[in-house]
């Protein structure tokens, strides 16, 4: 498996936006409180990690209607789907200069009641004492899903199953794709956008062109 950057850049990947609000006194507060439990760089981003999994809940497990979007909101929330909790994880990166990025893969919703292909959101994290990028998806564990944090053996939430037509992503994108962005801006509820969840990215556009 060999991961790809969007871009070159990588001060692209540390970047603060009104998404990835690292600013936000909140974000910033739980960013130094964590940090200062751990040693060094890699069990920062480990406990990063163990946090926005654990600590912050996927909506749908919990029933949750209200949709959360940049960093601040989810953390003050509780919880997000996948989309949202990456955003959050990134902005705890990014504030302690670890560049981070955003990964997708297409998956399908649900076998037996909702059998359609759409998209699903994990990070992109460079490990600099090893001078490399690995995939980490903070969705949350449950029954049948438990991703961990791995320097070697990669362990997300969901295997692909390309007889079915999944796709994975190996391409690190320095923002969240914007018809995700808009749809997660556009919906007030999450019953809402789960009958328009994204089956495209906008990046996806760009690359053809």
């Amino acid at each position: 498996m060999r991961m790809t950057l969007f871009t070159s850049n990588i001060y692209e990947y540390l970047k603060e936006d009104n998404v990835i609000d690292y600013g936000n006194n909140a974000v910033t507060q739980l960013a130094d409180r964590l940090f200062q439990q751990t040693d060094n760089e890699i069990e920062y981003i480990k406990t990063a990690y163990n946090f926005v999994r654990d600590n912050i809940s996927h909506s749908a497990d919990i029933k949750e209607d209200i949709i959360t979007c940049s960093a601040s909101e989810v953390l003050k929330a509780g919880h997000g789907i996948c989309f949202a909790k990456s955003h959050l994880l990134a902005a705890l990166l990014r504030c302690k200069s670890i560049p981070t990025g955003f990964c997708y893969q297409k998956l399908i919703l649900d076998d037996e009641t909702a059998p359609i292909l759409i998209y699903h959101g994990l990070n992109g994290v460079y490990i600099d004492e090893y001078k490399k990028w690995i995939r980490l998806d903070a969705r949350g564990n449950k029954e049948g899903v438990n991703a961990q944090f791995s320097l070697d053996k990669e362990q997300l939430a969901f295997p692909i199953r390309a007889e079915k037509g999944e796709e994975d992503g190996f391409i690190i994108y320095p923002n969240p794709d914007k018809k995700i962005l808009e749809r997660l801006k556009k919906y007030r509820t999450r019953s809402e956008l789960w009958n328009d969840l994204p089956t495209e990215l906008d990046y996806n556009l760009i690359l053809q062109e």
